[in-house]
């Protein structure tokens, strides 16, 4: 077996609108083409046997939806009653994702032309999982079909470094999916984990649990621990007394003032790397700034303040969420050893390597050998049965601490004071660390204080915490970034056709342009934003569409949008307001796959399939193969024709609807009983006096988008007529260019 393509889909495509992130592959099965897997010996127990979760069913759950949707397995009887070897694999290619923690579900597959070649389709999370899964489950059935063996571990391990190296962490995930809830867009900016959410000048940007609208100087204050302290007991906070020091000189010197017990950790540290607390004597203490060292040239030493390490969450200065958190730690059973006791933890489903579930793995570092030391212990050591071992000193999430909500047990007085750190401080996402006896009671009661401020503070504690109630932590931050009555996103007119879509593309854009709006399109000339061109050449796919999407100035896109890039990756956007399809010609056929008119037909259909639910489809009722496109859609549709009489235009105009036809010379607007004669073709320098017929159509289309997006006659009419055809205007289409004794 061979794959033969292999492509990657982004967007809304041809193989699907309602599902965006798919891997789509051209399979060559060879010397199995005509076998199915009741005709292979044994290929039905094999691969059930390798992966028996293949054939249980799955329930897919998506962001903002309270349903699930559910999805067949593919059992061992539906084995031996026989699929096509493209199900099969497409099955296979899904379930090793989900073996990995990607939970994909979505796919299909079926014949090629080509005699033995079969499309696969499947869902991915991943971009480059899911090219990877696709490679290792052609050569996994294609093994068992030749009776191989085959090793699973080995690509599951590869898959899930990927995961881990790709995929967002809960804290970035968490708000993101909270803004698909939303319907707010996102893109994932390239090469960074920076995540745009919304479009062009409405967008907004996080990284990691930062925002575009965190402060910079209150990053900074955060950073440093001293200048947070300082800020802090200005303000009424209290906080350890401390010192900085770089040398065993200074320890001694901070002991001597401080006593112990004392704390040391980097100056500039963060997430509790490098950080001791509670120690006791010199040797402790000598240890402790060497480990502190490791991470940052200055150490602090303060006071150790006794009390539970408590986590609160203040967004947009207001308290969300706390947490009480709690060390790694396990309790002896008088017979396994610490190691034992540790690896038994670990099999909780729940934790997992860094990130990919809600609790981390406990790791037996350094620090917990150094811990373990200082109690004469070892990993082979047996805890008598109760005791409870801490093996970290700091209780943070990453390291395998736990934690448990508190949120409504905060004192009003703690409440007050988180709100004020934060706003001290400066910071609109702010994780504040508390140590007190009781949560309940206010600090300046219990004698506890405020140990650490921090900028990007993680939301895994509260998203899915170990014990109580899961706070949706994410919602506020979507509030902040986008308050009530704020957009996220920017008006979206795409074209596409066979011919013609060009010059409609940019009237539509030049009309836009012409009442005020900053336009960002795409064309097969190139990008242009704000009617500077940054980018030459067909700029028509996805890619392209993002490049608008993404400008921070742009505030109305107008896009071209052609097959190629439909079937190459899919569209650059989810959803548009407003779809023009010009026509379906027999060109470009033979291309990628698409070999007749009506398949062609199929492509070009993806995007008013993508219009939003009181957005408008703009088809031309004069071709067979468009108007049919308007039957099906879950939006509004309007039609133009060159032909007055077109009893396709009649019929929709008596029910209702809006239309644009050529009459009598003029470009006409009906709606109902209502006719709007916008201005005489003739006048629009693109028709060369009425004479180019087919850009008189495409005024029909561009006229027609333009009313339905809220434009009025004279804005249209104005437009038009300014719209001159030119080297710039419309490179290389019906230029004119005058010399001194002919034109």
């Amino acid at each position: 077996m061979k794959i033969i393509d292999l492509r990657t889909m982004r967007g809304p495509s041809y193989w699907s609108v309602k599902h965006y992130r798919l891997i789509v592959c051209k399979v060559d099965l060879q010397e199995f083409a005509g076998e199915w897997s009741n005709t292979i010996d044994g290929l039905a127990e094999q691969l059930t046997t390798l992966l028996p979760e293949i054939g249980q069913p799955h329930a897919e759950g998506r962001p903002g939806s309270k349903q699930l949707a559910k999805h067949p397995p593919l059992t061992q009887e539906q084995l031996a009653d026989g699929e096509p070897l493209g199900h099969v694999i497409q099955h296979v290619a899904l379930e090793l994702q989900r073996q990995a923690g990607m939970p994909v579900f979505w796919g299909k597959s079926y014949p090629a032309r080509e005699e033995g070649v079969e499309y696969v389709v499947f869902s991915y999370q991943e971009e480059r999982a899911g090219r990877y899964a696709a490679q290792a489950a052609v050569e996994l059935v294609e093994a068992l079909c030749k009776g191989e063996k085959f090793v699973l571990k080995p690509i599951i391990d590869e898959l899930h470094d990927i995961r881990e190296e790709e995929f967002f962490g809960p804290s970035t995930w968490s708000i993101v999916a909270e803004a698909a809830s939303r319907n707010i867009p996102y893109i994932q900016l390239k090469n960074s984990n920076i995540i745009q959410l919304g479009y062009g000048v409405n967008q907004r940007r996080i990284w990691a649990t930062t925002t575009n609208l965190t402060s910079h100087a209150g990053v900074e204050v955060a950073g440093n621990k001293n200048r947070t302290k300082a800020m802090l007991a200005d303000g009424g906070v209290p906080v350890p007394q401390g010192t900085t020091v770089y040398s065993e000189d200074g320890l001694r010197d901070a002991i001597e003032e401080l006593g112990f017990p004392i704390v040391t950790k980097p100056l500039d540290g963060n997430h509790g790397k490098g950080a001791t607390i509670r120690i006791m004597n010199w040797e402790d203490a000598v240890e402790g700034l060497r480990f502190a060292k490791e991470y940052s040239r200055a150490v602090i030493v303060e006071q150790f303040v006794e009390g539970e390490d408590h986590r609160l969450l203040v967004v947009n200065g207001k308290l969300i969420a706390a947490a009480r958190r709690t060390p790694a730690a396990v309790v002896g059973d008088g017979q396994l050893t610490i190691q034992q006791l540790i690896d038994k933890v670990n099999e909780d489903p729940r934790r997992g390597v860094g990130h990919e579930k809600v609790l981390t793995s406990i790791k037996a570092d350094q620090h917990t050998l150094d811990i373990l030391k200082g109690q004469d212990l070892s990993l082979e050591s047996v805890l008598p049965v109760g005791q409870t071992l801490y093996l970290k000193s700091t209780a943070n999430i990453s390291t395998g601490g736990t934690a448990t909500d508190v949120t409504d047990l905060v004192a009003p007085y703690n409440v007050l004071l988180a709100e004020r750190v934060a706003g001290i401080v400066g910071l609109d996402i702010c994780g504040i660390d508390m140590l007190t006896s009781d949560i309940a009671i206010p600090l300046n009661e219990t004698r506890g204080a405020v140990i650490e401020v921090n900028a990007a503070p993680g939301f895994r504690m509260h998203i899915a915490p170990t014990d109580g109630l899961p706070r949706n932590v994410a919602a506020p931050v979507i509030d902040m970034l986008f308050p009530a009555g704020a957009t996220a996103r920017i008006p979206i007119i795409a074209v596409t056709g066979t011919n013609g879509k060009t010059t409609t593309t940019r009237l539509i854009a030049h009309l836009v342009a012409s009442v005020g709006y900053k336009v960002g399109f795409t064309t097969t000339d190139g990008i242009y934003i704000q009617g500077v061109q940054l980018q030459k050449g067909d700029c028509t796919g996805g890619q392209s569409a993002e490049f608008v999407l993404r400008d921070p100035t742009v505030n109305y896109a107008v896009l071209e949008t052609a097959r190629g890039g439909m079937l190459r990756s899919g569209l650059g956007f989810h959803t548009c307001d407003i779809a023009v399809v010009t026509n379906v010609a027999a060109d470009h056929l033979g291309m990628r796959d698409i070999y007749t008119v009506e398949e062609m037909a199929a492509v070009k259909g993806v995007l008013p399939r993508t219009v939003r639910k009181n957005g408008w489809a703009v088809l031309n009722a004069d071709d067979d193969l468009v108007y049919e496109m308007g039957r099906n859609l879950d939006c509004k549709v309007a039609y133009f024709s060159m032909n007055e009489h077109n009893p396709r235009i009649q019929e929709h105009v008596e029910a209702g609807g809006v239309a644009a036809v050529y009459e009598e010379g003029y470009i006409t607007i009906y709606k109902n009983s209502y006719k709007l004669r916008i201005d005489r073709a003739a006048e629009f320098p693109v028709t060369f006096g009425g004479r180019a017929t087919f850009n008189i159509e495409n005024s029909l289309a561009a006229a027609l988008a333009g009313y339905l997006a809220g434009f009025d006659k004279d804005a249209i009419k104005t437009a038009f007529r300014t719209f001159v055809p030119s080297a710039t205007k419309t490179p290389g289409r019906m230029n004119v260019y005058k010399f001194p004794r002919f034109e």
